[in-house]
């Protein structure tokens, strides 16, 4: 593990200069650190100096992004371990450099198809005019990035805008400073400071940060500051693409086997300690398996883990501020009539190590039923019939994501159809934030809009409409003087 003061990854190779899509960059004046203000000036300079990048441009960019997670994947482990305190290099690998990688990949593979002008049909009504459809770059697009996934939640977006043509300023969190100092030096080998920019500080840089006027922000993090976030975008009539979360739930139905059950969830609440925005929240449980579910759960969090949460492969929460929430949040659940049940110990406060705590004989009252958990509490809560199962996630607010565990088709067909949640996981969880060719977005208090995919292009583009006429134009025809006879028989045509 890498001490606070160590430095990360010294010797990465700089880039060629000569590869760089843009040879001059631009620079503050006096070699001083440009404002928030200057820096979205200076990528709307360049960006009006090549507002269309072709294809070759485009590509070019994100084969050097992917060449730079390659190259880098070790330095960047170390750099989010030493920013956790202690982060499973497999949590890193899986959960951050894999997935960026696959999503640039999946750009680089797709870009061109996307770019291409789709041909609409123009109607009779407009014939013999062509209609197209031009997907052109929106400009300047701002990115807030959480603390939890500080990689895939940068470079994932930073793709995204990048196919699609735009320059990008990315506030990375606070809570991250060795990522950070590495993907600030890594992408300034990439990239100029007009076609990638990092920012760094503390809220009230990420306040300032969130208005200004971008042509797109993409915000992720808590529903509580989505809120700001999208007042303050408000002011420039920014639009806004919020990934948020909540309380995703999962409904183990009658049918399924409970070790089935665990073996297919666990994963999704103990990597990187459950502080994912799409991790487990809770759990509904038939009533008669409950005890069964819990030994169960135990058993497999120790096989998982054999040196429990002290281990190599098991996460540290990321702050102290984080795990005195998760301790508060246990010792309220408790004096509020809560049976804890750890799969380890209760919690190291000088590690911040946490191994999953259960919690049976919650109630609405207690705050970890109220609020995200992002973290390794999850509460049981029983039931008797699954139409009470789906009421109680009816009742609350749309979740980020919905688990079920069951292989009865008709239950299936119910979750898909009758409930709304951003996104559903059926005998698995978490994995479908990983498909790269299907969007990934909130509804209502989880989220709105979507990237990730094809949809992720789309967000950062505007979808242009261009209609053109030739030597006849049709709408000649509907012009004043009105009441012709012509004008008389397109309305009853097309009227009716």
């Amino acid at each position: 593990m890498l001490e606070s003061s160590q430095p990360v990854a010294e010797d990465v190779e700089v880039r060629d200069p000569a590869a760089m899509v843009n040879t001059e960059c631009a620079q503050a004046p006096d070699g001083a650190e440009p404002t928030l203000k200057q820096r979205l000036e200076h990528q709307r300079a360049a960006f009006s100096a090549c507002p269309f990048p072709s294809a070759e441009t485009r590509l070019t960019q994100l084969s050097g992004l992917q060449r730079l997670l390659v190259d880098n994947q070790q330095a960047l482990a170390q750099a989010l371990s030493a920013d956790f305190g202690h982060r499973a290099k497999d949590d890193s690998m899986f959960g951050d450099i894999l997935p960026s990688v696959q999503m640039v990949k999946y750009q680089i593979r797709h870009l061109k198809r996307w770019m291409k002008p789709q041909r609409r049909r123009a109607g009779l009504l407009l014939a013999p005019a062509q209609v197209k459809v031009v997907y052109q770059p929106l400009g300047v697009v701002g990115i807030v990035v959480p603390w939890n996934f500080p990689l895939m939640l940068s470079i994932g977006p930073l793709a995204s805008a990048l196919a699609a043509g735009n320059r990008a300023m990315i506030k990375m969190s606070e809570f991250t400073p060795h990522t950070n100092a590495l993907l600030k030096r890594l992408l300034a080998q990439q990239f100029c400071e007009d076609e990638v920019a990092i920012v760094e500080g503390e809220a009230d840089v990420a306040q300032a940060f969130s208005a200004l006027p971008f042509d797109h922000l993409l915000f992720t993090g808590s529903t509580a500051v989505g809120h700001h976030v999208m007042r303050a975008a408000a002011e420039n009539l920014t639009p806004v693409t919020l990934e948020l979360g909540g309380k995703s739930p999962v409904i183990i139905a009658p049918d399924m086997a409970i070790d089935t059950a665990v073996a297919r969830m666990i994963y999704g609440k103990t990597v990187n300690a459950g502080q994912i925005c799409v991790s487990p929240d809770y759990v509904l449980c038939p009533a008669d398996k409950l005890s069964e579910f819990c030994e169960q759960f135990v058993r497999r969090f120790q096989q998982m883990y054999p040196n429990g949460e002290g281990g190599d492969d098991y996460s540290c929460v990321i702050n102290s501020r984080q795990y005195q929430r998760l301790q508060a949040w246990l010792a309220d659940a408790e004096e509020k009539g809560a049976q804890v049940i750890p799969c380890g110990g209760r919690g190291d406060d000088n590690q911040r190590r946490m191994a999953t705590q259960l919690l049976l004989n919650v109630s609405d009252e207690m705050t970890l039923m109220q609020q995200e958990i992002f973290g390794p509490l999850l509460p049981i809560i029983p039931y008797t019939d699954i139409d009470e199962a789906l009421e109680y996630i009816a009742k609350r607010p749309r979740p980020l994501a919905l688990y079920l565990l069951s292989f009865d088709k008709a239950l299936q067909q119910r979750i898909e159809t009758e409930t709304h949640s951003g996104g559903v996981c059926i005998n698995d969880t978490i994995f479908h934030v990983a498909a790269d060719d299907a969007p990934f977005g909130g509804i209502g208090p989880s989220g709105m809009g979507h990237y990730h995919g094809h949809e992720g292009f789309l967000t950062f583009s505007k979808a242009k409409t261009v209609l053109k006429q030739g030597l006849f134009a049709s709408s000649l025809l509907v012009h004043p003087p009105y009441g012709r006879w012509l004008q008389k028989l397109l309305v009853k045509i097309f009227v009716r």
